[in-house]
């Protein structure tokens, strides 16, 4: 099997395709390195979509300060462009705060997280109609941000959804634009319903990638509204020994009593990394309807 000529990574070896759906217009370097990618027609409503990387025995947070999903995935260059290539679709990507935090450095854009392939990404986005740069969006409950982060720094548009006394906490004391910040109630949590309804106001976006924290993954499973995971399958045993190691999911319970099932769709494979692709949009469709009646 031959490696990519831009990028010195072999494709990803499809072992099951099940994926239905508008094909994406995706340049011949992106076919040749992951296949075709489809999307079920999202014109009408946000899609939102997530990805995580996790270990073989299921962590998929470290629980350690400045770790991130590099660490779980031996920074496969698989993963990366995977990570890209979801990016380089959304409209808008997500992620918790304490995620932020862990990579200070980070924006969430394709071309940062696998700069190999930034024109072809780039010209997906423009095949698509997207905006040059996805809106990288910061959730925080209480205002718990650091204004010097990179994201921050005007490279890439950005959002921090917070409540009520998170933003007081943003402008009184961390010195955030007010113009970069909406709120989602007066305090306590931010929850993923209303979360939806912000993005949702905000120039309708097709596509919405979440990628983490467990706490925010496990908010959005809880009301409804993931439609699909794609999850990297890391060969690493990380272990646990008394330390904080969430799965994907993290404060939320839905087994036995509230199961939520998945229906596998792809399973795609590089070395002993395996790339599972997993839809829930037959349970989300009356909950994301609610939602944007209620927009």
């Amino acid at each position: 099997m031959r490696t990519g000529p831009l990028t010195g990574i072999r494709p990803l070896e499809r072992l099951y395709d099940g994926t239905v759906g508008e094909l994406l217009p995706l340049p011949s370097q992106l076919v040749g390195l992951y296949g075709e990618l489809r999307l079920p027609n999202v014109r009408r409503r946000p899609y939102l979509i997530s990805n995580f990387v996790q270990s073989l025995d299921g962590v998929a947070a470290l629980g350690i300060p400045q770790t991130s999903g590099g660490q779980i995935s031996g920074s496969n260059p698989q993963d990366r462009f995977v990570m890209g290539l979801l990016r380089a679709i959304a409209d808008v990507v997500v992620v918790g705060a304490g995620t932020a935090r862990s990579v200070p450095g980070h924006l969430w854009t394709s071309d940062y997280i696998f700069p190999a392939l930034g024109d072809e990404y780039a010209e997906l986005r423009r095949r698509l109609g997207r905006a040059e740069l996805p809106l990288n969006v910061i959730v925080t409950a209480r205002g718990e941000v650091d204004a010097s982060q990179r994201v921050f720094q005007g490279e890439v548009p950005v959002m921090v959804v917070t409540t009520e006394a998170g933003q007081r906490r943003l402008t009184q004391e961390a010195g955030f634009d007010p113009s970069l910040i909406r709120t989602v109630g007066e305090s306590g949590e931010a929850r993923a319903r209303t979360i939806f309804k912000t993005l949702s106001r905000d120039d309708d976006p097709a596509v919405v990638l979440l990628e983490g924290g467990p706490h925010l993954m496990g908010d959005f499973f809880g009301e409804d509204l993931v439609d699909e995971l794609f999850v990297t399958v890391s060969p690493l045993i990380a272990g646990r020994d008394g330390h904080e190691r969430a799965g994907i999911v993290a404060g939320r319970e839905f087994a036995p009593d509230g199961p939520i099932l998945g229906e596998l769709i792809s399973v795609k494979r590089a070395d002993n990394h395996l790339f599972l692709r997993y839809a829930f949009a037959s349970r989300n469709d009356q909950a994301k309807q609610s939602v944007q009646k209620e927009v």
